[in-house]
C-alpha cells in the first residue's frame, strides 16, 4: 500500500517503522522538524515530504500521531493539511490521544470529502510502540476500519472497533482513568510497605499473584521502589490525557473524584521537576 505517516515522536517514529519493515508498505513521512523525518528515511527507506498535504498525495492510508486537538486540526484541515492532498476513498487513521469532539469533527470533515476517518488512540507507551505490541482503540465506520485493520496490525497486539467516531478516544479516556487510580494505589502500597519496614520485593512477589496484581505492579514496582523514573509515559502527557477525561466528564455527567485528585498529585510531581518522569513517579511525592 502507499501510506503516509504524519508525526514522528517517540510513538510515531517506531510505529511508522513497522509499517515499512513489517508491513512492507511504501511509506512517506512528514514531521514538523524535517531533520527527524530525514533521519527516519535514512533508517527505514521511503521518502519524506515538506507538508502533510504533500505526504498524503497518492496515499491510500494516512496515519497521524501528533500532540493535541489543535495539532491534529493543523495536519488535517489546515492550509497544508493532509485532507487537501488525499484522494477520494483514502482513509485517515489518527493515533493521537485527543478529544472525542475533534474525532467527530474530523470524521465529518473527512466524509464531506469522500474520505474515511478512524480515531485510534493507543496504549502501551514507548516500549509498546518500539516492540510493535500496542493496544489500539478505534472509533469510526466499520468499512473504513476493516480496510485499515491489516495495517494497524503491523504495530498492534490488540485492536478493536468500539463504536462510531469518537469511541476510540472515549475508550482511551477509560484507560487513563483506570491507570491513574491503579498507579496511585500502587504508590501508596509501596510507600506504606517501606514505612512499615517490610521487604517490598518479597511483599510484591506475594500479592502480585493475587487480586492486587496489575500490569503496573508487574512492570513498575521495582523502579518505583528504587525511585527511578527517567523512562516511560511522561507525567506531562498523563496530565494532558487526564485533562481530556475531566473535560469530557463535565459534559457527560460522569463523576471522577479519584482521577481529579490524581491529576492534582501529578501537578505536584511536575513542580518537583518531574514533568518528563514516568507516571509511576506518583510515589516520589509520598517518599520526599
Amino acid at each position: 500500500m502507499k501510506v503516509a505517516w504524519i508525526g514522528l515522536g517517540v510513538m510515531g517514529y517506531p510505529m511508522a517503522g513497522f509499517l515499512k519493515t513489517k508491513g512492507g508498505h511504501d511509506v512517506t513521512v512528514y514531521n514538523r522538524t524535517a531533520a527527524k523525518a530525514e533521519k527516519w528515511v535514512g533508517e527505514h527507506g521511503g521518502r519524506s515530504a515538506a507538508t502533510p498535504k504533500l505526504a498524503a498525495e497518492g496515499a491510500e492510508f494516512v496515519f497521524a500521531c501528533v500532540g493535541n486537538d489543535d495539532d491534529l486540526r493543523a495536519v488535517t484541515t489546515g492550509e497544508d493539511g493532509a485532507f487537501h492532498g488525499m484522494a477520494d476513498g483514502a482513509i485517515f487513521v489518527d493515533h493521537t490521544t485527543a478529544s472525542a469532539d475533534v474525532a467527530r469533527e474530523l470524521h465529518a470533515a473527512a466524509a464531506s470529502k469522500g474520505l474515511g476517518f478512524i480515531d485510534a488512540p493507543v496504549s502501551g507507551g514507548q516500549a509498546g510502540a518500539e516492540n510493535g505490541v500496542l493496544t489500539v482503540m478505534c472509533g469510526g465506520d466499520e468499512t473504513a476500519y476493516a480496510k485499515a485493520a491489516p495495517l494497524i496490525d503491523c504495530f498492534a497486539r490488540m485492536q478493536k472497533l468500539l463504536g462510531p467516531a469518537g469511541s476510540g478516544q472515549l475508550t482511551k479516556m477509560v484507560n487513563q482513568i483506570c491507570i491513574a487510580g491503579v498507579v496511585q494505589g500502587l504508590a501508596e502500597g509501596i510507600h506504606f510497605g517501606k514505612q512499615a519496614g517490610l521487604d517490598v520485593e518479597a511483599v510484591i512477589d506475594v500479592i502480585s499473584k493475587g487480586a492486587a496484581g496489575s500490569w503496573q505492579m508487574e512492570n513498575r514496582y521495582k523502579t518505583m521502589n528504587a525511585g527511578e523514573f527517567e523512562f516511560g509515559f511522561a507525567v506531562d502527557w498523563m496530565r494532558k490525557d487526564l485533562g481530556i477525561c475531566l473535560e469530557e466528564a463535565r459534559r457527560n455527567g460522569a463523576h471522577l473524584p479519584v482521577a481529579a485528585l490524581v491529576d492534582q498529585f501529578y501537578s505536584e510531581v511536575q513542580k518537583m521537576g518531574g514533568k518528563r518522569w514516568d507516571t509511576s513517579s506518583l510515589i516520589a511525592r509520598l517518599d520526599k
